[in-house]
């Protein structure tokens, strides 16, 4: 074992991983996570698989192996928005393939990271076989069938279902079907019906875990027991680089993450166009994921002197440490509500401090002015103000970053994430 690893002696586990998507096919926050702890987990000798559906035609299954972890595959058909939503009600292959690996594999204890796109109905198999289970709460899907609580009819954050009209107003405007507004009450009905499968199943769940506080709070406010949920931070290992001192150099910002509007990256884009002085924005992120927003930054980027916007592509976790070692600040200004943000702590692993929009898991995490800073979102002056505070005094990054406490390293997680499967398993044998 590494120096740093945790040497784990107690009783091993056996877990069942049930997530939606998993890569190399789909790379979001939610996957990366599932494959990472189910490595981490599988190095201290727990037995691990996951269950996942693939996006393909056809129906079927299949097994693969990811380092030593048993990844089963099932699929049955390609999934649109409105299959994706009605696959919640029920989907007889998927629950047939996934009683399969329960047969086979028989965990001691079902991790759910996700079920969108998966049938609630895969709970029947878990509860009749008389396993525990836990649920991450990555985003809002549970309660939001859009997952990230903005409008889809006017990009407002949404505060929740209000008898689900508003709800079913906004799957309409996701599918561009405004002119079907007659059947709202109908969408509300089924929308209600998701909502209360969904509910018993976190209902029914051993334990609950936020990545933050913020989102502990709000499912608390809307109606699950807050001493049902435990707050529990990703893991960080430290990067192999570390930041270096860019004083004398022209401010660098980057932004690494998803290319959608509700990122915000636009407002960065719009804000340094005014900035005074030498910088430049760096984006990292997948153009191929929203092709028209990613060309709508590019337009703005054009307007700017050459060299300010570079479009970095994706990058592997080796080249987003090469690049945050040679950053002034990360900038994350998203419009919705972050539940963690994997960025802002990769940033403080690296030590380099963040600017944040104030909302959300962002706000919870960075100490104004103390390790990073905070701005309104969407408010493109303010940004372009935050921003010139770090062009003008090349030391305010540097003062910041001796202030970054590091995050939670993957091995601590890891260990309390053991914890608190082994009280779940416990309490179920009572």
């Amino acid at each position: 074992h590494p120096a740093h690893q945790t040497i784990d002696l107690t009783p091993q586990l056996r877990v069942l991983h049930l997530v939606h998507q998993y890569p190399p096919e789909h790379l979001g926050g939610t996957e990366l996570y599932t494959q990472t702890v189910a490595r981490a987990l599988s190095a201290r000798s727990h037995p691990v698989s996951v269950f996942t559906r693939r996006n393909a035609h056809g129906a079927g299954r299949a097994e693969t192996l990811d380092a030593d972890v048993a990844v089963h595959l099932a699929w049955n058909g390609a999934l649109s928005p409105t299959q994706r939503f009605l696959t919640t009600f029920g989907n007889a292959d998927l629950e047939r393939n996934f009683d399969s690996v329960l047969a086979d594999f028989r965990p001691d204890l079902v991790h759910i990271q996700h079920l969108m796109g998966l049938p609630t109905s895969l709970l029947h198999s878990i509860r009749r076989r008389g396993i525990p289970y836990i649920v991450t709460l990555h985003d809002f899907w549970w309660v939001c069938a859009n997952a990230q609580l903005v409008t889809n009819y006017s990009g407002e954050i949404c505060n929740g279902p209000n008898l689900w009209l508003n709800c079913a107003r906004c799957a309409l405007a996701r599918g561009q079907q405004n002119a079907l507004w007659p059947a709202i009450p109908a969408l509300a009905v089924m929308l209600a019906r998701r909502g209360g499968g969904l509910r018993r199943v976190l209902e029914d769940a051993a334990c609950l875990i936020a990545p933050s506080r913020f989102v502990k709070d709000w499912y608390a406010e809307h109606g699950i027991a807050a001493g049902h949920i435990r707050v529990l931070s990703h893991g960080i290992d430290a990067p192999p680089h570390t930041r270096e001192d860019n004083t004398d150099h022209p401010r660098r910002f980057l932004y690494a993450g998803g290319l959608a509007w509700q990122k915000g990256v636009h407002i960065a884009v719009e804000a340094l166009a005014g900035v005074r002085g030498d910088s430049s924005l760096w984006i990292a992120g997948d153009e191929t994921f929203d092709p028209a927003y990613s060309a709508r930054l590019r337009a703005l980027a054009a307007n700017a002197p050459a060299g300010q916007v570079r479009f970095l592509g994706r990058l592997s976790r080796a080249q987003l440490w090469q690049t945050l070692a040679q950053v002034d600040a990360v900038v994350v200004p998203s419009l919705w509500y972050e539940t963690f943000s994997l960025i802002v702590h990769e940033a403080f692993a690296a030590g380099v401090p963040v600017v944040v929009s104030n909302l959300g898991a962002l706000a919870e995490a960075v100490r104004h002015q103390i390790d990073g800073l905070r701005v309104e979102p969407g408010d493109v002056d303010a940004w372009r103000k935050t921003l010139q505070r770090l062009v003008d005094d090349p030391t305010l990054a540097t003062t910041l970053a001796a202030q970054i406490r590091p995050p939670m390293t993957l091995d601590d997680h890891i260990t309390q994430l053991q914890q608190i499967y082994r009280q779940a398993v416990a309490a179920h044998d009572q």
